[in-house]
């Protein structure tokens, strides 16, 4: 498998991870050591990044109310 082929844009790091959910990477790091919310991370080594599908599903875990049409 290429570089090329890695599905590598669903991983983001913690900077990008962040300004997705409009907070600072500084809170998720915080998030990450006190268990705050079930937002799950993968690291490799001392690297944190976080998948895009899980971000989703995040902030779909956390939307009150519902649109009416």
């Amino acid at each position: 498998m290429t570089t090329a082929t890695l599905p590598t844009a669903s991983l983001l790091t913690r900077s990008q991870a962040a300004e997705f959910l409009g907070v600072k990477p500084q809170t998720l790091a915080v998030w990450a050591t006190n268990q705050r919310y079930n937002l799950p991370l993968v690291k490799v080594g001392s690297l944190v990044r976080y998948r895009l599908r899980d971000l989703e599903r995040f902030l779909e875990s956390r939307t009150v109310g519902s649109i009416s049409e």
